[in-house]
């Protein structure tokens, strides 16, 4: 029997519908998650509990860090959104990738828009790299 390793969670790109610049050089990503929201339903006579139903799944803001780049494809579609408020939702691929450099899984996420975009703060005290971070909304991700 094989031993099964689990893969690293270091390696990964990401690739989106709206540049034609490699740009998935990201230090991190998150927001890759889903939650099932549920209403509560009394039923008449009984009173030891409230019975829970599924009503909709809940996906939290997809979140990308990096060093910042001044000039891109995939800044200036975020300046669009956030600047002159023209949404051009597009996909997102996030790839975890193998020692290869083949994808092992794929998150596809649907209908991505920004809906936020900062900096990390300076400090003459330390030595350490301008980290942007892009915050997308998205309707769902399927994987």
């Amino acid at each position: 029997m094989a031993t099964y390793y689990p893969p690293v969670g270091f390696h990964f790109k990401v690739e989106f519908g709206v540049t034609q610049d490699s740009e998935f050089e990201f230090q991190s990503v998150s927001g890759l998650s889903v939650d099932i929201e549920t209403e509560e339903f009394a039923e008449g006579g009984e009173n030891r509990f409230k019975h829970k139903l599924p009503v909709r799944t809940k996906f939290p803001n997809l979140v990308l860090k990096r060093g910042l780049v001044t000039d891109s494809d995939l800044i200036a579609w975020c300046r669009d959104a956030i600047e002159d408020f023209q949404f051009k939702p597009t996909g997102v691929m996030v790839k975890l990738l193998n020692e290869e450099h083949q994808p092992l899984k794929t998150w596809n996420v649907v209908h991505a828009y920004p809906v936020k975009w900062s900096v990390s703060d300076f400090n003459a005290e330390e030595n350490s790299l301008v980290i942007e971070t892009i915050e997308l909304a998205y309707n769902y991700f399927k994987s």
